[in-house]
């Protein structure tokens, strides 16, 4: 089934010069770029993309990271495309990630990971309309 998710590169991703790397990991797998742009996170746009963690210690720095450099939103489309990006990126902890997997290969930790994807189509419809607006995804 064809599909489209949302992909943030995370500051480290972006730092680390490996937005390059890991796209073209996805491009390998067949997946398209239907859209994407770069942004500067901010407070609301965070609050409202991190809602379900906002009463979490680690809140606070995880705005303090994602707000540390630009970020860059993509739409992928693709076929199986929001599972299938899950297990290429690995375990969100990226220390449990096996090597193979993005993660596994470049990450740091839970906050430093690379990149945030879209985990059920529900979440990819509510994600992609806060980042893009319908006209900037094709």
């Amino acid at each position: 089934m064809q599909q489209t998710t949302l992909i943030i590169f995370k500051p480290d991703s972006i730092q680390k010069n490996l937005v390059g790397e890991i796209l073209a990991r996805f491009q390998k797998e067949g997946f398209a770029i239907a859209g994407t742009k770069m942004i500067k996170m901010t407070d609301e746009l965070l609050r409202d993309h991190y809602a379900h963690v906002l009463d979490k210690p680690f809140f606070p720095g995880l705005v303090s990271y994602m707000t540390s450099s630009p970020v860059i939103v993509l739409a992928l489309r693709g076929e199986e495309v929001i599972n299938r990006v899950r297990e290429m990126l690995g375990p969100t902890d990226s220390q449990k990630a096996p090597k193979g997997t993005l993660r596994g290969d470049y990450g740091e930790d839970v906050t430093v990971n690379l990149a945030h994807a879209s985990d059920s189509p529900e979440t990819a419809r509510v994600e992609l309309a806060r980042f893009f607006a319908q006209s900037e995804i094709f």
